[in-house]
């Protein structure tokens, strides 16, 4: 009895891990996830109101939408592969020609939403050079991250430059939103005469 008990638990683990360490079930879990980020954006935006913080709705969202559109891109890269192994590939752009274009586009929007909504949220960070600064050096972490842990993915300079590339677009996309913000703590520049 002790025996089936205990490989019962281990195959209710195993399907659990196999939920949540793979492709499908991080974007289930996204999907299953997404009327709870809106919630939270309600109850923060409601709460910031009620202390009279200036654009509290902004706010929340931007709040929310940094981790809520970053964390899939996140977990999708840390997903372990079959074998513990790590591999690691310096030289710039050698990987990127045999990428495809799913490749591409998925490390393009890994920081995406943190580079769209960090200036909107953070007056210190509505800089291009800042958001593609941050953004490369998470990348470079998570990376790093690969490779010691060995996942069994490859730990790719491209990588980080598609990740802070894609960061700095989506900064480039709010920049409307967030210039005059930005423009407003800049001291005024004068011409010479």
């Amino acid at each position: 009895m002790e025996i089936t008990q205990r490989e019962g638990e281990f195959g209710m683990l195993n399907r659990w891990t196999d939920w949540v360490g793979t492709f499908t079930g991080v974007v289930a879990s996204t999907v299953v996830a997404l009327p709870v980020a809106a919630l939270v954006v309600v109850i923060m935006g409601f709460r910031r109101r009620a202390k009279g913080i200036a654009r509290p709705w902004r706010l929340a969202l931007a709040d929310v939408a940094m981790v809520y559109g970053t964390v899939p891109g996140v977990w999708m890269i840390m997903l372990p592969g079959d074998e513990a192994r790590g591999e690691l590939s310096l030289v710039p752009l050698r990987d990127l020609l045999s990428m495809d274009t799913g490749q591409i586009v998925g490390n393009m929007l890994v920081f995406a939403a943190f580079g769209f909504f960090a200036p909107l949220r953070f007056a210190a960070l509505a800089s291009v050079p800042r958001i593609l600064a941050l953004a490369a050096g998470a990348s470079a972490f998570l990376e790093i991250a690969q490779y010691v842990l060995k996942l069994d993915r490859v730990s790719s300079v491209d990588d980080v430059l598609l990740n802070a590339a894609g960061a700095g677009l989506a900064a480039l996309v709010s920049y409307p939103w967030w210039r005059a913000k930005a423009g407003s703590d800049m001291p005024a520049i004068r011409e010479p005469a």
